[in-house]
């Protein structure tokens, strides 16, 4: 992998995000090269999914939305991974990889049991009681950080599709059945990103 990113780097694809202060894990910057290669992609894409076709329309819709839509869609709640602590190093992991790794099948309801067969990765100290983390990032619109102004920036594109379904039916007057394409970044507050630009928290 280090030389996959040492090419990409010298060759203008892709850089480390805020490199000069140190860089932000996981997050990166695509270069002259990188961006010429993302904007083909999707123009390709683009393309083959919604011009050539008479079934499918386009929409660009907002990365904040109402909060309601996270509760509705249930990402709120369940839009959540195993998070488990070291108590000796802090480190946290991720229940469910921790146990795939060990070649346990995770069972969320026997997590105790689960337990007493791990320990962390990095130091072999035993790992605290597990806890649901919500992948969503949470910010705030407006000037007052209260409940009322929380909003959250989306962890997937599909939502903004769902919620402007009438609005594209009855603008487009297209005739069921048929599709609606979208290109945009998504936000997931991973535990455990990494692998490159394969696992990042804005994607």
């Amino acid at each position: 992998m280090e030389k996959i990113l040492s090419i990409s780097k010298r060759r203008g694809f892709v850089f480390q995000s805020s490199e000069i202060y140190g860089g932000l894990g996981s997050t990166w910057d695509y270069g002259p090269l990188g961006v010429e290669l993302k904007r083909h992609v999707k123009e390709a894409w683009w393309r083959s999914v919604v011009l050539d076709r008479d079934d499918m329309v386009g929409l660009d819709a907002a990365i904040l939305m109402h909060p309601q839509v996270w509760v509705a869609s249930g990402h709120v709640e369940n839009f959540t991974d195993p998070l488990v602590e070291c108590r000796s190093c802090n480190r946290r992991f991720r229940l469910d990889h921790l146990a795939e790794a060990a070649g346990i099948e995770f069972d969320p309801d026997q997590t105790a049991k689960l337990l007493e067969n791990l320990a962390c990765p990095e130091c072999s100290g035993a790992l605290g009681d597990p806890r649901q983390f919500n992948l969503m990032f949470k910010t705030f619109m407006g000037p007052v950080e209260d409940t009322a102004s929380e909003v959250h920036l989306r962890p997937e594109t599909a939502q903004g599709m769902f919620v402007n379904f009438g609005n594209v039916l009855n603008s487009s007057r297209k005739k069921l059945p048929f599709g609606i394409a979208q290109i945009g970044k998504a936000f997931r507050n991973e535990i455990t990103p990494g692998n490159f630009t394969f696992r990042t928290r804005e994607f």
